[in-house]
């Protein structure tokens, strides 16, 4: 590229958009400064870049939301640029504002963009101005609740309530009726002012069995405003995106255009500069009727699909619109190439509901053949303050069949040790029959069962009790060698036999087997205090690391496995857990369930309390999930607002009430009687 860019650039983010975007600065041959926090200073985004400078501790709010720190690092740093990345400051006007005043290129959109699109409300009414179709709903700004439940009723149930501020589906709550509207407010307010700073909400109609269409645009400061297709983001759990597609499975040509013209509108009415994106709520059953949802004004996560398609570096358009030049390509020149699809990788429990999980990666082998885009590495740490997506992984094909074939090959060769994600999750969310055949909804995902651990293979099983073996041989024989007998010709009576079963924890399942031989152990690494991390050169294709606490880490046959060993005692305990599970005895103790920071304790200590009751809020990674009374009684609190939590710590205890304890004494002798011949 011979056109003049900018000699340093800022990225004012972390984790795989940093790398992403820094990749194309070293591409363009532009110096790069990272910026990170307390919790990043060993990410791999830091020593990627040519500059890395401190600007905060772990929190967010403290580190990469703290403008003056972020402009101060550019500043220092001699940067004519920042690139927001997504998420953080990269929406913010007054982050935008501070660059400008600083004499510092903000890589993004102009202040009307900034500000008209960035609260739903005032952009529906903007591009509905323009042309544009949007979904009914009012706006609940100045209104009270009882005036807000008017207006709903008015309006109709169901409704979406969501935060007019933010964006990420973070605060939405579904209504279905009039009685869930109070909460389902208060829940909304609390998240957007947390998230936001702005508790200001927007109510729409509810669209039954909507598609989330989304339609990239690039737009210049010499009036040019172009769009590069769309992208299907239909596949959604919690709002969040899991899968997303370009091009739509259900768009053709005549729709493509018109949600293409629909776009440009939108971005044009407010002078846009740059990369953007206008969503579109599809209904499934008629495809070529849509409606604005919003606009959001920067990178998008999925933006890989849409340049696998297209051929084009979004990143270096940006780049090219902030320094003033004109898009390197016209409307005319987009074609769009086969498919791709990208399945974005979280670090979670599905079979705990999703919930976000933390842990030192002790290995990371990302498919080959794909394009990934990840935030760690062998040695990473996964922690709680920041969002759960860890790596994207993104395939082509010709055509959509060959794009779904070539991604689920891709997550069955991705290795991830030491830290539990949703790989597995999503190889089984691509063989759904309808997610083969396109036949999607918001609510796909949502309609599926609960999601299960699958089974470790018969050869991980074997080879990872060929680990705990081992190691318990070289124990058992440093014992022998310190003993006073050990000494002499080496002859034992009773010498040990064949290797007996090893019993492992996987999951709620408790597994044996015999162990295998494998090859020799190599040490991959080791982590400052932690022990060494072991892997093994199994000719199976077996992959193994050992973690600090004991649990063998095995990936074989595409799944991957966290196995614990169990002593006879331990494994006994589990069983005799389950079976009290499964007679329907509650546990008292309250535990977290991911580790977090309680944000709300919705009751008073020692309050009675009822089964289902909310007792405290917990979150983590942009997620808040409330911790429920098992039973009824009094509640007894072990921790309050502001504590950190670990997964699985006892944050409150549920004492069963006397006279309960009575009734089931009482329920427990009838029962005995009845049962004696």
């Amino acid at each position: 590229m011979t056109d003049p860019l900018f000699p340093t650039v800022l990225v004012a983010n972390r984790g795989e958009i940093a790398r992403r975007v820094i990749r194309t600065l070293r591409r363009l041959g532009i110096r790069s400064v990272a910026v990170y926090s307390d919790a990043d200073a060993t990410a791999p985004h830091v020593r990627e870049a040519d500059e890395a400078v401190r600007i905060g501790p772990a929190a967010a709010v403290s580190s990469y939301l703290d403008v003056a720190a972020v402009v101060d690092a550019a500043v220092r740093t001699g940067a004519q640029a920042v690139h927001p990345g997504y998420g953080f400051l990269s929406e913010n006007a007054a982050f935008a504002k501070a660059c400008t005043e600083a004499g510092i290129v903000f890589i993004g959109p102009g202040g009307k963009a900034l500000d008209v699109m960035a609260d739903k409300i005032r952009a529906r009414d903007h591009v509905a101005a323009h042309g544009v179709p949007i979904v009914p709903g009012f706006s609940a700004a100045g209104l009270t609740d009882s005036e807000i439940a008017s207006s709903a009723a008015e309006a109709g149930f169901p409704l979406l309530v969501k935060p007019s501020a933010g964006g990420g589906g973070k605060g939405m709550q579904i209504v279905r009726t009039p009685d869930e509207l109070p909460e389902a407010l208060a829940t909304a307010r609390r998240v957007a002012a947390a998230s936001f700073g702005d508790d200001t909400l927007l109510l729409e109609r509810l669209v039954e069995r909507p598609r989330h269409i989304e339609v990239q645009v690039l737009a210049d400061g010499h009036g040019a405003v172009i769009h590069l297709g769309e992208r299907e983001c239909t596949l959604q759990r919690r709002h969040q995106k899991v899968i997303e597609e370009a091009p739509s499975p259900v768009v053709d040509e005549e729709t493509r255009r018109r949600l293409g013209e629909a776009a440009c509108a939108a971005a044009a009415s407010v002078g846009y500069r740059g990369a953007g994106t206008v969503e579109f709520l599809v209904s499934a059953d008629r495809p070529d009727d849509f409606f604005f949802i919003e606009m959001n004004t920067r990178l998008q996560v999925e933006h890989p699909v849409t340049e696998l398609v297209t051929g084009v570096d979004l990143v270096e358009q940006q780049l090219r619109v902030a320094a003033g030049l004109p898009l390197a390509l016209a409307q005319s020149d987009v074609r769009l190439d086969g498919h791709a699809i990208e399945a974005r990788v979280y670090a979670e429990t599905p079979s705990r509901g999703f919930l976000p999980a933390t842990g030192d990666v002790l290995r990371w082998t990302p498919p080959q053949g794909v394009r990934v885009d990840s935030a760690i590495e062998t040695g990473s740490t996964v922690g709680a303050d920041y969002d759960p997506m860890i790596a994207k992984v993104i395939a082509h094909g010709a055509d959509r069949a060959e794009a779904l074939r070539a991604l689920d090959a891709a997550l069955a060769e991705t290795v991830l040790l030491g830290v539990e994600s949703n790989v597995a999750y999503l190889r089984d969310l691509l063989a759904d029959p309808a997610v083969r055949a396109g036949d999607l909804d918001t609510g796909l995902i949502d309609r599926r069962p609960p999601s299960t651990d699958p089974a470790p293979a018969p050869s991980a099983l074997a080879a990872a009790a060929g680990v705990v073996w081992r190691l318990g041989e070289r124990q058992r024989e440093s014992r022998r060698a310190s003993a006073l007998w050990s000494a002499g010709s080496g002859w034992r009576m009773g010498a040990p036999a064949d290797p007996p079963q090893v019993t492992f924890g996987a999951g709620e399942d408790i597994v044996s087997a015999t162990p295998a031989e494998s090859g020799d152990e190599v040490r991959i690494g080791a982590r400052r205090d932690r022990a060494a991390v072991i892997g093994h050169a199994a000719p199976d294709g077996v992959v193994l690391a050992t973690a600090a606490d004991g649990t063998v880490w095995v990936h074989a046959d595409g799944v991957t496995s966290a196995l614990t060993p169990l002593s006879r005692r331990a494994a006994a305990d589990r069983r005799l857990a389950r079976r009290e599970r499964a007679a329907g005895a509650t546990d008292p103790d309250l535990r977290a369930p991911m580790p977090g920071t309680v944000v709300a304790v919705h009751v008073a200590d020692d309050a009675e309390v009822h089964a289902g009751e909310r007792i405290l809020s917990i979150e983590a990674m942009k997620m808040e999930h409330p911790v429920l009374a098992s039973h009824d009684g009094t509640v007894r609190l072990r921790t309050a607002i502001g504590d950190q939590v670990r997964r699985d710590q006892v944050v409150a205890r549920i004492d069963i009430r006397e006279e309960t304890r009575g009734e089931t004494r009482d329920e427990t002798r009838e029962d005995t009687q009845k049962e004696r011949p």
